[in-house]
């Protein structure tokens, strides 16, 4: 059942998070990575882990820890120099993490994404399989950008958009962006300090960007770029939590549903909202015909479509391009996003998953078209 959340305290009935935690937090404004912060924030996670929620942490702090590293006082701004910082800074962060969160018998991975992971859709298939696969065995996937290698003409430009984009590819439910702000403020708190705190607003009010400010020095993303994070996370239904990480038990409390930051409301489930974008992609690249049994699979219960169930492939598709799925006499069953080229498509439709490793000589997804990358028609 998906959680109710028109009001706070459907954050206590929530299963998947994105956590964003600043560099200012984790930097220890600019002194070098804040060890004890790192701790306090992992002990947190590890609680909403075995809460049973699933946990994605995307962490800024790199280039920070890195200039710290290397005696940088001001942030560079020649590429080669930010991927130096960033190369360093990596290497602490990562330690860091995996130590805080082994003390609670949880293992981390490091994900490092590009644009082109999210952007095309066969490597945005990739980066959703790998970080659901993590998930599902229990693991904190830590995600940052490739900042090592990114250039400017194809980077995110911050980490509270990759976050958005995170949240966006796994469908999750809460997208917290943890900041050394007490949340959005109705104008900047720096300029008017009699200004009011916004406790919740809907994620598309257009009013939003004009209470947003500027960005710090460490990071690249300030008050804007969250309520612009906000809004894009809200086209998959997920809903923006933004609020100060130096607050005690923030995360803790703010899974309760405690009113406390911000709340930016999507306004819609996020499988609805998938469902939605998905049935949105109007060019499709092919066609699947599938067999009676495979059409009263799909319309009766909403499953994953195996090549088992399709008789026939037609167009020039390749892995993550929209297809069309039809009855034998040419009516649109369903659409979705394949799993395998039209050449692949060929030699394993009419058979068993089981056979897929000895068909193709490898082993892939089980599904032609896994339920999530489906929707009727």
């Amino acid at each position: 059942m998906c959680p109710d959340f028109t009001k706070r305290a459907g954050f206590a009935e929530s299963r998947r998070w994105v956590i964003k935690v600043g560099s200012a937090l984790l930097t220890d404004d600019g002194r070098g990575l804040d060890t004890d912060m790192i701790r306090e924030l992992a002990t947190q996670m590890a609680a909403l882990r075995h809460g049973g929620r699933e946990v994605v942490l995307v962490s800024s702090g790199a280039v920070a820890a890195g200039m710290v590293r290397l005696g940088w006082e001001e942030r560079p701004h020649a590429l080669h120099d930010l991927q130096a910082a960033a190369a360093v800074g990596q290497m602490g962060l990562v330690q860091s993490y995996e130590t805080a969160f082994q003390r609670f018998g949880l293992h981390t991975a490091q994900v490092l994404l590009g644009h082109d992971d999210i952007s095309a859709r066969d490597r945005y298939l990739n980066a959703r399989s790998t970080l659901t696969t993590l998930l599902g065995l229990g693991v904190i996937p830590v995600v940052n950008e490739n900042d090592t290698v990114v250039t400017d003409e194809i980077r995110f430009g911050d980490n509270d958009t990759l976050a958005a984009m995170v949240a966006n590819l796994i469908d999750a439910d809460v997208l917290l962006i943890l900041t050394d702000q007490q949340g959005l403020y109705e104008a900047d708190p720096r300029e008017f300090p009699k200004a009011e705190l916004v406790s919740s607003a809907s994620a598309t009010a257009p009013d939003l960007e004009a209470m947003a400010g500027g960005g710090g020095m460490l990071g690249r993303g300030g008050m804007l770029t969250k309520v612009r994070a906000a809004r894009l996370a809200a086209r998959s239904g997920t809903d923006t939590l933004i609020a100060h990480g130096r607050n005690p038990d923030i995360i803790d409390r703010l899974a309760a549903g405690e009113d406390i930051g911000t709340w930016l409301q999507a306004g819609q489930a996020p499988q609805a909202a998938r469902k939605q974008w998905l049935a949105g992609l109007v060019r499709s690249s092919g066609t699947l015909v599938l067999d009676d049994g495979a059409v009263q699979v799909l319309s009766g219960s909403g499953k994953s479509l195996l090549p088992v169930g399709v008789k026939a492939a037609h167009g020039d598709f390749v892995r993550g391009d929209m297809v069309i799925c039809t009855d034998g006499e040419g009516r649109e069953i369903a659409r979705g996003l394949v799993n395998y080229s039209l050449s692949e498509t060929r030699r394993i439709i009419g058979h068993g998953s089981d056979r897929i490793e000895e068909l193709l000589g490898y082993q892939g997804e089980p599904e032609l078209i896994h339920r999530d990358n489906l929707v009727l028609s």
